[in-house]
């Protein structure tokens, strides 16, 4: 793909699966700029809200283990069903409601990532790697707007839940995309609660020992400095205003752009 049509990644945050304005004025962002512009886009997306509402009406209290989710493999049938099943087709039902042609995916279909157990202790929780493109980039080049959730399938043949941001992180490698994380919040705020347009690795360091970031932003900056390592920078953004996520999409700034 030539630099002009770099794909642009639409990493979702969970809560905004609970927010059906939310997903409309998303999708309604996407086929605006869609309308103008030739810049494949995909979603991937995670869905801890679904999964814990499923698994508390189960009477299944989840625990964790250095913050991890820990999945025993008696549990992974809901959990992909609450991410690859009912998050998926949620996200796709507003897509095709919008006039998009949405395909949902998971991390294995057409091998696009190998899958791998994290840690025995955690059960079926995966780390993912980017393996084969092929079926991205066709469907890219047909104009299609791939879905992938955060479930892949590992040699061994289990299903294995997979960090959603680590999953965005590997499927940017694979095709070559740029990443924005869209949340709940419209970028990195400085003790002045103003965003900050700009946030290297020394800055963040300061700002979370100075506790101006802290609690579920520290995670999410964290999170978008290893993305950064890898892919050079990747933008927090939020998709509450919908007139802002159209002028993200065209690549005006937009939130805070995490730098390496």
């Amino acid at each position: 793909m030539t630099q002009a049509l770099k794909p642009l990644l639409i990493k979702l945050g969970g809560a905004v699966l609970e927010n059906e304005q939310a997903l409309a004025n998303l999708f309604s962002a996407l086929t605006a700029y869609l309308d103008k512009q030739q810049r494949p886009v995909l979603l991937v997306h995670g869905g801890g809200v679904i999964v814990e509402d499923l698994l508390s009406k189960m009477n299944i209290v989840s625990q964790k283990k250095n913050g991890l989710r820990i999945t025993p493999f008696e549990q992974i049938p809901y959990v992909a069903g609450a991410l690859a099943g009912t998050s998926n087709k949620l996200l796709m039902s507003k897509a095709l409601q919008a006039g998009l042609s949405a395909v949902g995916l998971s991390l294995a279909d057409g091998f696009s990532c190998k899958v791998t157990q994290l840690d025995p202790d955690l059960g079926a929780v995966g780390v993912c790697a980017p393996n084969n493109p092929a079926l991205l980039y066709g469907l890219l080049a047909a104009e299609h707007l791939p879905v992938i959730s955060s479930i892949g399938i590992g040699e061994d043949g289990r299903l294995y839940n997979v960090n959603a941001d680590q999953a965005a992180i590997a499927i940017c490698e694979l095709v070559g995309a740029e990443l924005v994380f869209l949340s709940d919040v419209d970028g990195v705020w400085d003790a002045d609660k103003q965003v900050i347009p700009e946030l290297n690795t020394e800055l963040a360091d300061k700002l979370i020992a100075d506790r101006v970031i802290q609690d579920g932003m520290a995670v999410k900056v964290k999170a978008a400095l290893e993305a950064a390592e890898q892919l050079g920078y990747v933008m927090l953004a939020s998709w509450k205003n919908p007139e802002n996520l159209v002028s993200l999409l065209a690549g005006q700034a937009v939130g805070t752009k995490v730098i390496k």
